[in-house]
Order: structure tokens, then sequence, then C-alpha cells
């Protein structure tokens, strides 16, 4: 999930920083990322950056780290992770949205496919902007 998501942010021209192990850093750039961290050497929510959205394929992060690293109008995406992240996140998300100066938006959504996605998902994979990983 992440190594498509590093590469369509790529295609939209998003200056990207990938966050994983050390074994996968030099993956993550030959994708396309910008930066990379590792995560057992630095926590990404406490260097100072700011961004404009964060995907979060794991939940290992608390959404008050997340939301710590966000700029004002960042988005922060939870896509799979842990029962317990989840659940911070549907019933302390609203909670957390009112305080400080960042608003955010919490919820809860299931996209079905449809076809001008497809299509363009289909046009990012002709073109080799986005490769599979395996």
């Amino acid at each position: 999930m992440g190594t498509f998501a590093i590469q369509i942010a790529k295609s939209f021209g998003a200056e990207v920083t990938g966050v994983d192990n050390a074994k996968k850093l030099d993956l993550m750039r030959s994708i396309g990322a910008d930066h990379v961290l590792d995560f057992h050497e630095t926590d990404f929510t406490k260097t100072g950056e700011r961004y404009d959205m964060i995907i979060d394929t794991v939940a290992r992060r608390s959404i008050f780290a997340a939301k710590r690293a966000l700029s004002p109008d960042g988005l922060f995406v939870i896509v799979g992770g842990s029962r317990s992240a989840f659940f911070q996140f549907v019933f302390l998300g609203p909670l957390i949205s009112r305080t400080g100066n960042k608003t955010l938006s919490f919820n809860w959504w299931s996209q079905p496919c449809n076809k001008e996605d497809m299509d363009f998902l289909t046009e990012l994979f002709e073109a080799g902007k986005v490769v599979p990983v395996i």
C-alpha cells in the first residue's frame, strides 16, 4: 500500500517523505520518495516538519502525534492498522479535532471503485509512473 501511495503522490507532483524501517529506505528512494526516515531512528512527528497529508498504512502512531505533525489544513488518512488505532481514531478523533489551532476532519468511509479512478490508475501504470513492487 505504501509503495503505491508514494508513487501516486509523486504523480501529482508532491514532495514525499517515506517512513519505514532501514531495510526499506532504498526501496522508497527508488520509487520516488524525496526524503526517507527510519522509524527506529527518527520519530517523524517530533522533527518539527509539518505535512499536508499523512497516509498511515500501519497506524502505529497515535492520532495525537499525527496531529502534531500536520500543517494547519493537513489531512490524516489511516489505511489499515490495528483495532486499537481504529477505535482511537473513531472515538477520540472528533475530540482531538477541537483542540489547538488545527481543525481536523475525521471520517470513516469506503470508496467503491469507479471507471474514472480505474482509468486514471491505468494511465499511471501504462506511463510507468506507478509500478508494482514485489
